[in-house]
């Protein structure tokens, strides 16, 4: 059998967006709680991504969620790590989330401050996995939110995305 390097190269890629999908779930968690969700996009989906991001990008007038789509497009793959909403339960004596307790937070529509901590944490440690990997990454906010849009992370509150790619030169290094 002969595996030519394109076959190769992509099963290196899914593979490694795996092992970031677990790398996410065991990452550190402030006061050791997990509400981490994870996924891997690929195929239609990740065109509808894409296009999302195109239809964002007109609607808020972000350029740069024009240039990421581009970027999504030109991936095999993209990571989608985001969080469920809860509260630390640590109430007055914590109030990193602006209110004065856990129930204020809520009533107020607030998020827990633990949960975009631990989402970077979390980041951190699945694009580390990708590094090792030698496979090429960006940590984006505008496929996040592109995600979130499309509901590609069920029950979850803030998402980013993580495009992989697998090229000759990274399509995230001179991007305009």
């Amino acid at each position: 059998m002969i595996q030519y390097a394109k076959d190769a190269e992509n099963a290196a890629l899914l593979a490694a967006a795996q092992n970031m999908c677990a790398a996410a779930r065991t990452a550190p968690k402030t006061k050791g709680e997990d509400y981490i969700v994870t996924a891997i996009v690929t195929g239609e989906e990740k065109e509808t991504l894409a296009v999302k991001m195109e239809e964002l990008a007109e609607k808020f007038q972000y350029a740069f969620f024009l240039r990421d789509a581009g970027n999504v497009r030109n991936s095999q793959a993209v990571v989608l790590l985001g969080f469920r909403p809860h509260v630390s339960g640590l109430n007055g004596g914590c109030r990193y989330c602006g209110f004065q307790d856990c129930a204020d937070c809520v009533k107020n529509g607030g998020t827990c401050a633990f949960g975009p901590i631990d989402l970077g944490i979390a980041a951190g440690s699945a694009v580390g996995i990708a590094g090792a990997a030698h496979i090429d990454c960006r940590i984006m906010f505008s496929a996040g939110r592109a995600a979130l849009e499309l509901g590609y992370l069920e029950g979850a509150v803030d998402v980013l995305g993580i495009p992989l790619s697998v090229a000759g030169k990274s399509p995230y290094f001179d991007r305009k």
